[in-house]
């Protein structure tokens, strides 16, 4: 039996094995080469038709149906008594019978009922719910691409784990427990393929704070949702570790002496901190806890520059600076609400035929509507990660160019967006004073001060991140070369080593 790492993240997912040597990395997505990553996303469809609508439904539109048979029966009733020729009065007296007999023949009414919902129906009007209970599952390039091909057969829940710690109902709690349980079934089916042997544990990392207002409330609803999901994927025990200790556990196995470091970790959803004390003759050592001095963390992570970058490269292009006829601007709301992917509510409702209808009627007040047109076909397919995807192409090909030409020909055929390094920097300029300010706080509950700083995360690969964290503040320390993908995974795959060698010792 073994015990694996998994680093569930906002962006993408990793599963590691460590045997007390040496690390494994699991292949989780076959459509891409040599890459042990694969997307977080979750596509959920449907090949043919759509499921059966909830009896709370069909009830409703049965009694609906039942209210208009009741006055085309009192239509034909009194038709009857204003009859005179008897034959007429015969006629009106069968369509009574017949009338009669529908509003009560209950079964008929059902079946008349789902046929007119199933006509009507769209994959956005059904609930998470009924998304996870009835739909098919795609994970990784496969399901985006289904999603860039067919997004009216289902919906793509972008970030799963930026959910986990926001204010959710109930069902959609259990909704989301269903969908992260099929996820991480399909790692732990891919681990035991892989390592021939059965998976019974797992570590999974975890951000400081899974969501940036509801606390303590927030944190407790995100294990409890990721525990649920674990154990329903079959695996006997699971723990959680925070991702910026995991990934000191990592480079504690480099090194040669103690010290004292401190670790950034900027994912692709929180940016987590954490001063710890590392020593190398503890590395076997289960229960660390004396050592973590501090950390600090919030829901600040590349998807945010992401949004950022939509926000000042990309919406002026779709009608951002626009005015409308009584001077006020196009509604800021409408681009916010466009790129919201990792806000189920504000997505929906932006989807919804009155919100597209509401842009509609602003083109008509403005004096230049063409470019808000684009922002309509966005609303209209449904286009908003795919636009959010593209923000994030571009922040990754700057990491290494100058200015680049994003090609945005989905939206609009010779529809092209000029992004320079420049513009980027100004659209990460607040973020980054935020994560600053996280670091600052790390260091303000530490009672020691870092000896050496580790960058890691896939934010950290950034010329413009790590100049204004190490060039600009800690240019004194030692910088940890480390794995900014793979370091966080490959600290927890160590833990769940431990936590298996314990078990077999016991």
């Amino acid at each position: 039996m073994a015990a694996i790492g998994i680093d569930y993240g906002t962006s993408n997912s990793e599963v590691v094995f460590f045997n007390g040597e040496g690390h494994q990395h699991i292949k989780l997505d076959p459509h891409v080469e040599n890459s042990n990553k694969i997307r977080s996303s979750i596509f959920i469809y449907y090949e043919d038709d759509l499921p059966t609508p909830p009896a709370s439904m069909v009830e409703a539109k049965v009694s609906q149906i039942q209210r208009s048979i009741s006055e085309q029966l009192d239509k034909a009733k009194q038709g009857y008594y204003d009859a005179q020729d008897p034959k007429e009065q015969e006629v009106f007296s069968q369509r009574i019978d017949s009338l009669r007999g529908q509003f009560h023949d209950k079964p008929a009414l059902q079946r008349r009922a789902i046929q007119l919902l199933l006509k009507d129906m769209t994959v956005q009007e059904l609930s998470l719910q009924q998304l996870v209970e009835s739909g098919k599952f795609a994970f990784g390039e496969e399901g985006f691409r289904r999603f860039l091909k067919t997004p009216e057969k289902g919906r793509l829940i972008y970030s799963p784990k930026n959910f986990l710690g926001a204010s959710l109902e109930e069902s959609q709690q259990q909704a989301f427990v269903g969908m992260i349980g099929k996820q991480l079934s399909y790692f732990k089916q891919c681990a035991e393929q892989q390592l021939g042997q059965r998976v019974t544990t797992a570590v999974i990392g975890r951000p400081v704070r899974f969501h940036g207002t509801r606390g303590e409330e927030g944190n407790h609803q995100a294990i409890n949702i990721m525990r649920q999901a674990a154990a329903l994927a079959g695996f006997d025990d699971v723990s959680f570790l925070e991702e910026p200790i995991a990934a000191a556990y990592k480079i504690e196995q480099t090194l040669e002496q103690q010290t004292t470091a401190l670790v950034v970790d900027i994912g692709g959803g929180t940016t987590d901190i954490g001063c710890i004390n590392l020593d190398p003759l503890k590395v076997q050592e289960l229960e660390r806890r004396i050592d973590v001095l501090s950390v600090s963390g919030k829901r600040l992570g590349g998807m945010e520059c992401d949004k950022n970058l939509v926000i000042k490269a990309i919406a002026p292009h779709l009608g951002q600076n626009l005015t409308m006829q009584n001077g006020l601007p196009v509604p800021p709301t409408y681009f916010s609400d466009m790129c919201a992917v990792d806000d189920i509510p504000k997505l929906t409702r932006f989807f919804t035929p009155e919100y597209g209808l509401d842009i509609a009627q602003t083109m008509s007040i403005t004096k230049n509507p063409k470019t808000l047109e684009r922002l309509l076909i966005i609303q209209e397919e449904k286009l908003s990660a795919r636009v959010v995807n593209s923000a994030r192409m571009a922040k990754e090909l700057l990491s290494s160019k100058e200015s680049i030409t994003l090609p945005l020909h989905y939206i609009e055929p010779d529809f092209d967006v000029a992004i320079d390094i420049d513009l980027l920097h100004r659209s990460m300029r607040s973020w980054l004073s935020k994560v600053i300010s996280l670091i600052d706080e790390c260091l303000e509950g530490s009672s020691k001060m870092p000896e050496v700083l580790m960058i890691t995360g896939g934010m950290s690969l950034s010329p413009i991140v790590r100049k204004a964290i190490y060039a600009e503040l800690f240019a004194e320390l030692p910088l940890l070369e480390n794995d900014a993908f793979n370091s966080v995974c490959e600290g927890l795959a160590i833990q769940a080593s431990k936590l298996s060698s314990v078990g077999v010792k016991s």
